[in-house]
């Protein structure tokens, strides 16, 4: 008789009523579930299901089967193969052994074991548990929640709303999901409690702009009545530069001389983070014993345990197979800054529709609106191309057939970064660094199909539209994200939940009650669960270096991001602990002594961080401009006052004049032309040749000096900073030269009373 075609004796008795339905029978654990659909006898699916099964067998695993809807069969996996990976690895696990029965194996390495030898057992026709999955065969595999006191622990005191302040327990989180969930809470932890400090520094920031510093470009805007502006858009009308005044407020919160104390103090934060993370990554992997864990042994290790015979797979490199990776790269980059352009080209005929408008909002704010729209838009193609990039980056990785999962990964990683990072920031470079400085002057500007004006950056500076281009993102990614990332899943498992369990059958009068196997609760239970997939701990990683990309990298044009970062942080940490913990099949456990390749994602993040922040304060702000005119044109250089601000007149310096004649009559709107003979437009330019003026190219200079200054200062803080904080504590060092020491000393003292007998 087939061990998987075995039904075991219904249990009688059973209280199913008042029991939790993750409870599992008396005496009766099982590793994982393999779940399938009902197949006929005989066919092609039946028999390639028994093969598997009788691979499993022959491996001495214990099989269970229980017939629903679907069927179930538990597997579990005999104790030799746990008594050979601790032979070959030392017993890795002893600190999470129990100390009453330490020859038991901790639960999650029991699944990871379970796990690896599931999905690289190979039928006689050479089919994997992947491959039949794909065809059908199998529907799933998954390991239980099970009813533990440590899962108790997480469901009531972790997995909770109410929990949001408290710390983390993450020791338990580990001895339930293993070290990669539990290193990933850690640094979710780490990085949000100095995130408060970030997001102090960025409300000060802020609040300075409104209380500390000088204010005279803005009365200078909200004063001057007589300015007229030359139109934003064609057929616009002109306009009084006065009307600008509350924008000019909001812009000097974030454009003044604090600005750029904030952004070096960010490059030093973002630095000093990394560098506390290092530490607090050896403090706790020391803990658990893993400071020298060696993956790729354990992989070996566990393919032997699977497959005595097996040989390992060599390393190999393509140069040729690299470089249709690297091109495909390139081109699928292309692709994602073509589509920035086709939100520039967006906004251009937004603005010009807007402005044509019959509602008074639209036709007065059309470039605000244009922006404002042109945001929500940036967030719906970055959602949309999240998924596209993933599929991409998925084949990118099959055609470099990397040797390991954790190479698969790591490669994996680096790709969707690469193109998540396009994603995101391609259309804020465009705001940062060219809008408005490419689109020409006055009568020559520069259009589209030659028809639509490029866009101007906003009326009170071009850091304008980067702030509300990043503030309306993060809070769309803050709010609509994060309740489709819980909602969804919770309805997903209540339909699923609806669904899948069938409707009790009415008694018959005098018919008893057959006792139900509690596993089939149990398994049916868990099945009812959403599925989750190797990437899932990778989405979350991937989020969270998406944020703290935006938190460091245009910081100096939204000093209020790293708050929204660390109020989103808050929520974010429990929202994937009620996740895992209840809407979710529990994840396979993965040891891991660090976040792997994502540290270095975080460094390059750093480094850009100073770059695009120099980048900031040197082209997008006006801080250059303003210090150009307070040292070089102010009137504080002609009389030598001191008791006035040097940087009153800078307004009106900072503007040109064009001549109304010189524009283009299909362009402009009705107006009365003797009394407007001139207008004035944000630029540095001649009044008679439109050429640019000397204090264009001191400005220029000056800008390009600070660049270098800013960048190279800054690297140099981050590498004294990094020199100046040691990876690795003493206390740790300090162990681990203890450890050896007293191994070694062990060892000798071992050979030497060997050698007396």
């Amino acid at each position: 008789m087939q061990q998987d075609e075995i039904l075991l004796t219904p249990w009688r008795d059973y209280p199913v009523e008042d029991t939790d339905p993750f409870t599992p029978p008396s005496e009766e654990k099982w590793d994982f579930v393999l779940v399938s659909n009902i197949h006929e006898m005989g066919s092609e699916k039946e028999i390639k299901r028994k093969k598997f099964l009788d691979e499993l067998s022959k491996k001495g695993f214990t099989i269970k089967k229980i017939e629903d809807t679907k069927l179930f069969y538990g597997v579990r996996a005999p104790q030799h193969i746990f008594r050979k990976y601790q032979c070959l690895l030392g017993n890795p696990d002893r600190r999470l052994q129990s100390q009453s029965s330490p020859q038991d194996i901790p639960v999650t390495t029991r699944i990871r074991i379970v796990h690896f030898i599931l999905h690289n057992t190979v039928t006689p026709d050479f089919e994997k548990l992947q491959d039949l999955i794909k065809k059908n065969v199998f529907e799933a595999a998954f390991p239980l929640h099970e009813k533990e006191e440590v899962r108790d622990f997480l469901k009531e005191k972790w997995a909770r709303w109410r929990g949001v302040f408290s710390q983390q327990p993450i020791e338990k989180i580990r001895c339930y999901f293993g070290e990669k969930v539990a290193l990933y809470f850690a640094w979710l932890g780490w990085y949000t409690c100095l995130l408060g400090f970030a997001a102090l520094a960025g409300v000060l920031t802020f609040v300075a702009g409104i209380t500390l510093f000088s204010s005279s470009q803005v009365r200078e805007i909200c004063e001057a009545n007589t300015t007229i502006m030359c139109p934003l858009c064609d057929k616009c009308p002109f306009w009084v530069l006065s009307d600008t005044c509350t924008y000019a407020k909001v812009t000097h919160m974030i454009d003044n001389e604090a600005t750029v104390i904030f952004a070096m103090f960010m490059a030093i934060w973002a630095t000093v983070f990394l560098e506390l993370w290092k530490r607090q990554r050896a403090k706790v992997v020391t803990n658990w014993e893993l400071y020298g864990w060696d993956e790729e042994e354990e992989e070996l290790a566990m393919q032997l345990i699977n497959n005595l015979q097996h040989e390992p797979r060599l390393y190999q490199h393509s140069y040729f197979r690299s470089t249709i990776v690297l091109l495909l790269v390139l081109l699928m980059i292309v692709v994602l800054i073509g589509i920035a352009h086709a939100l520039v080209i967006y906004r251009v005929i937004a603005t010009a529709l807007f402005s044509q408008s019959g509602l008074g909002l639209l036709h007065e704010r059309a470039d605000t609106m244009a922006v404002m729209t042109g945001a929500v838009l940036h967030y719906l193609t970055i959602v949309i191309m999240t998924k596209i990039n993933r599929r991409v980056a998925l084949f990118l990785c099959d055609l470099e057939k990397p040797r390991t999962f954790s190479q698969r990964e790591n490669n994996f990683t680096m790709k969707i970064f690469t193109f998540q990072f396009f994603t995101n920031f391609s259309s804020l470079i465009y705001i940062a660094f060219f809008l408005g400085r490419i689109n020409g002057h006055p009568g020559h500007y520069v259009r589209i199909a030659g028809r639509w004006r490029l866009e101007e950056c906003h009326p009170s500076g071009c850091i304008t539209d980067l702030f509300i281009q990043m503030a309306i993102i993060m809070m769309l990614k803050q709010t609509i994200s994060n309740v489709m990332e819980y909602f969804i899943p919770w309805i997903s498992h209540k339909l699923r939940k609806n669904h899948k369990r069938p409707k009790k059958r009415n008694m018959m009068l005098g018919e008893e009650e057959e006792a139900e196997d509690p596993c089939k609760r149990q398994w049916l239970s868990n099945y009812e669960l959403n599925e989750v997939n190797i990437f899932s701990l990778f989405n979350e990683f991937l989020e969270m270096t998406i944020q703290y990309s935006f938190t460091t990298i245009f910081v100096a044009a939204f000093p209020l991001a790293p708050l929204l970062a660390f109020i989103n942080n808050l929520f974010e940490i429990h929202l994937d602990a009620i996740k895992m913990m209840r809407l979710y099949r529990r994840m396979v456990p993965r040891k891991a002594n660090d976040i792997g390749i994502w540290l270095q994602v975080l460094e390059a993040i750093g480094i850009l961080a100073v770059i695009g922040n120099g980048l900031v304060i040197a082209i997008t702000s006006d801080f250059i401009p303003v210090q150009v005119y307070k040292y070089m044109y102010s009137h504080c250089v002609r009389e030598n006052h001191t008791d006035m601000d040097c940087s009153t007149g800078y307004i009106n310096h900072s503007l040109s004049i064009f001549h109304i004649r010189n524009f283009d009559p299909d362009t402009l709107p009705d107006f009365n032309g003797d009394e407007i003979e001139e207008c004035r437009y944000r630029d540095y330019r001649n009044a008679d040749d439109y050429t640019y003026t000397v204090q264009f190219w001191h400005i220029f200079a000056a800008r390009l000096a600070f660049l270098i200054l800013f960048e190279h200062v800054a690297l140099c803080v981050k590498l004294i900073a990094a020199w100046y904080i040691p990876d690795v504590p003493q206390k740790v060092k300090n162990h681990l030269l203890h450890r050896k020491h007293t191994d070694l000393r062990k060892e000798l003292s071992m050979m030497e009373y060997s050698t007396e007998v």
